[in-house]
């Protein structure tokens, strides 16, 4: 035992100041690494005044277009009355759907009335566990949009969800 206590002890790693340095150092190049990827960033996507002055242009050329009659046809959104049914699986669940359209030019209210119709007997259809993770809510949206723009020949371009209700 007297062996043992006579032999010095070795360190185990190294000393607080190198520790520290070497924190120093990381730091300083994370910073750096930092600065140069947002400084590139921000060089490829532009100032951030650019696009708010590149949207009052475009609004300004589109009055200027409307005024000239040379405009393309603006979209028209019609706001579809709600949905409310039941799902096929488990029935107890029902759904409430307020969507509204948008049509490529002028709306049609008959149009969007056997869209209506063709929306409500596919919501019928739905199982819950098709829509409890966000990829099964965006697969129905999807498919509604979908079934909008057959029902309606190309007629509309978007479906958009005001309120989806599950309850």
């Amino acid at each position: 035992m007297a062996l043992l206590e006579q032999q010095p002890t070795e360190k185990k790693g190294p000393s607080l100041v190198v520790q520290l340095a070497m924190l120093l150092v990381m730091s300083a190049l994370a910073a750096g690494t930092a600065w140069f990827a947002g400084s590139y960033l921000q060089s490829r996507s532009g100032s951030v005044e650019e696009p708010a002055a590149t949207a009052e242009e475009s609004v300004a050329s589109d009055h200027a277009n409307d005024e000239d009659g040379a405009g393309k046809s603006q979209p028209g959104i019609f706001m579809m009355e709600p949905i409310t049914t039941n799902l096929a699986e488990p029935s107890e669940v029902w759904v409430r759907a307020e969507l509204s359209l948008v049509f490529d030019g002028e709306p049609d209210p008959v149009m969007a009335a056997a869209i209506h119709q063709d929306l409500f007997a596919y919501l019928r259809t739905v199982k819950l566990r098709q829509v409890e993770t966000a990829s099964g809510l965006q697969h129905l949206r999807s498919d509604l949009a979908e079934r909008a723009s057959i029902r309606s020949e190309g007629a509309v371009k978007q479906i958009l969800f005001r309120a989806l209700l599950f309850e």
